[in-house]
């Protein structure tokens, strides 16, 4: 299996930090946040990761470099132009595929068991999920048990947030635009046709978005 990292954003609710360094590579336990997670899929068996790039791009790539340092190969996807999440997967799926590959969100720390995602196989995309946090405005998703497979539902029962961390088949983009657009689009889709499954990961998830959460991080790392 490979994997995606998601780190062509801007990190605009960090700034003035994320003019100068990219969210991915804001240090936590003495290492880029970046270097933490790609030895997280490492040690799940994932050698071939490929990492979007566009705002403050350069810096990243200098950073990591071809990957042989920490075990992995690393592909560079290079985004001139912003493609947003669902644009920017899309351009990479000829790297990723054949095959389900895992997507994570570049500033999301975790202690997620990666390994528990290199055998699934989803239809179009399989969601970790996490109980909503207090500082959350509102929920994601909810999760229904049917015939034994807990598929993802949107509506008004929702209590858990999608933890920026999924295994994704290359169906899940059939149909879906060139240039930029957002993988909530064809996520939603699949969400309503009953085509999304999910689980509950109840352990430490912390989403750097915000200072605050960044100042969380940090603590749970020191």
């Amino acid at each position: 299996m490979r994997a995606m990292i998601l780190a062509a954003g801007r990190g605009e609710r960090l700034r003035p930090l994320t003019e100068r360094i990219p969210k991915p590579l804001i240090p936590l336990a003495g290492e880029p946040l970046i270097v933490h997670q790609l030895r997280w899929l490492h040690r799940a068996g994932i050698r071939e990761v490929v990492v979007n790039l566009h705002h403050l791009g350069e810096a990243i790539e200098r950073a990591l470099g071809t990957g042989v340092d920490l075990g992995v190969r690393i592909h560079y996807s290079r985004e001139p132009e912003l493609l947003d999440t669902g644009g920017g997967i899309k351009k990479a799926l000829p790297r990723l595929c054949p095959g389900p590959f895992v997507v994570l969100n570049g500033d999301i720390w975790t202690n997620y068991a990666f390994r528990n995602l290199v055998d699934v196989r989803p239809d179009k995309a399989h969601l970790v999920l996490t109980p909503t946090p207090a500082h959350r405005d509102r929920a994601d998703f909810h999760l229904v048990n049917t015939g034994g497979t807990a598929l993802v539902h949107r509506g008004a029962d929702n209590n858990v947030t999608y933890c920026g961390l999924a295994v994704l088949a290359e169906s899940l983009f059939d149909d879906t635009p060139g240039g930029p657009f957002s993988f909530t689009d064809p996520l939603f889709k699949a969400v309503d046709a009953g085509e999304v499954t999910g689980e509950i990961f109840n352990g430490t998830w912390v989403d750097i978005g915000t200072p605050g959460e960044l100042k969380r991080a940090r603590r749970l790392t020191a």
